[in-house]
């Protein structure tokens, strides 16, 4: 229950709302040098997703100033707010580009003693979800309005408990992407090294090395180093499965991870979460997921795309769906190769020259062990294994108390909005 001083009060009157221009599409461009556009598909939960974005050219920006994106500014999608993930909302954050508002998404600042760290996570709330989800539910094309929005009414703390509440919540967003950005960089790290070493060639002692002619996609190759089949060194290679209805109808369960999940080592996007009874994973012989196996999604939009978790994964027990390969080799190399090599540009080509002209994008078990995976000596495969797999490890680490400070933040966030936990000095309190 709200403390006395709370009183409730519509959104509209504590924020301005804004809603995006309708710029032209055909002068969108591709060119990172101009303002990103913010449209609806970049908005995803909590986070806007900036490597889908489109561009405004610079030169005619300034006329728009009015859509001009700030630090802090929240966002809301308008047109099919709520998938199933949750509701698609966000927040411009420090050292995002500039941008500008396109149509269709409303921007929201706060005013009149509302504060905007606040208004951030009131949004974000289970409140405002469980506000927007019947609005948008049982019609054919799910949309809300500005002044659907502004309706929402909610208990209005005083000023200083919105600026600890706010406090607070920041403290788990900055240790999360603190956390994230250590993970970018052991990754980037790692990457850097496995394309010096195993794709430019410029591995310890290469300069000593002749070179021949692979007759594959690798072309010269140095002496010592061969290309295989990845066929020939699978000692797994298969898909999950789907329960009746599919995954998404369930609330718990087993995560089962799909094509929304797959981005990358020791990532895994939770927001998208889908699950299979428990019952139906006892039952599964195919698609359980075990420590450092390869994940790689294998049609669709996100064809290609491959993931990796450690022991303990995000969750105790995972498992795959029928759109992703679980891949294991035998002792010919580690799984930790065998993640960076599905991720080097040139496996990524392969897949996509395969797919191209094609009306469904997808490739089948025989085209990934036709894949052509190189071989080098195992003197140096060791070595990289040296370097890799500790630092994968502290990846895996990261990934893992990330999702532990989500999981308090997402318990705490419903108590704080609601008024049962207050302030009392500087500590929390339960109501």
């Amino acid at each position: 229950m709200a403390n006395q001083d709370w009183r409730k009060v519509r959104l509209g009157d504590f924020v301005d709302l804004t809603t995006g221009y309708a710029f032209n599409s055909d002068e969108f461009t591709d060119n990172p040098e101009d303002v990103t556009l913010v449209k609806g598909s970049n908005v995803q939960q909590g986070f806007i997703d900036w490597d889908e974005s489109k561009y405004w050219p610079v030169k005619n920006a300034d006329e728009y100033e009015r859509f001009r994106l700030e630090e802090g500014d929240v966002v809301i999608a308008m047109d099919r707010p709520w998938v199933q993930a949750g509701l698609k909302w966000a927040w411009i954050r420090q050292g995002d580009p500039e941008a500008l508002l396109v149509q269709r998404i409303a921007r929201l600042r706060s005013k009149n003693g509302l504060d905007q760290g606040f208004l951030r996570y009131l949004i974000g709330s289970k409140q405002f979800e469980n506000y927007v989800r019947p609005i948008v539910t049982g019609v054919s094309i799910p949309h809300i309005s500005g002044d659907q929005i502004q309706d929402f009414e909610f208990e209005l703390p005083h000023l200083e408990f919105q600026r600890k509440a706010s406090e607070v919540m920041s403290l788990f967003d900055h240790l999360i992407s603190n956390n994230q950005r250590r993970l970018d960089i052991y990754e980037g790290m790692i990457k850097h090294i496995f394309r010096e070493w195993f794709v430019e060639f410029n591995s310890p002692g290469h300069e000593n090395l002749s070179l021949y002619d692979s007759g594959t996609e690798y072309q010269n190759l140095p002496d010592g180093w061969e290309v295989v089949k990845l066929g020939e060194v699978l000692d797994k290679l298969e898909s999950g499965k789907r329960p009746k209805g599919g995954v998404g109808q369930f609330d718990s369960g087993i995560p089962s991870v799909g094509a929304e999940n797959v981005t990358g080592i020791g990532e895994y996007n939770y927001l998208m979460e889908k699950y299979v009874p428990e019952e139906f994973f006892q039952q599964m012989n195919t698609g359980i997921v075990e420590d450092r196996d390869v994940l790689i999604y294998k049609d669709g939009a996100k064809l290609g795309r491959v993931s990796m978790f450690g022991n303990g994964f995000p969750h105790g027990n995972l498992c795959v769906n029928s759109h992703v390969y679980l891949v294991r080799t035998d002792n010919i190399c580690s799984q930790t190769y065998l993640y960076f090599w599905f991720d080097s540009e040139l496996i990524e080509k392969m897949i996509i020259n395969a797919n191209t002209n094609v009306a469904q994008p997808g490739i089948n078990m025989s085209d990934v062990r036709g894949l052509p995976l190189l071989i080098p000596p195992e003197e140096l495969l060791n070595k990289f294994d040296e370097i890799a797999i500790p630092v994968v490890s502290e990846i895996f680490y990261l990934a893992r108390f990330n999702k532990l400070l989500r999981d308090i933040k997402d318990l705490m966030l419903p108590n704080l909005i609601a008024g049962e936990i207050y302030f009392k000095g500087a500590c929390l309190e339960s109501a």
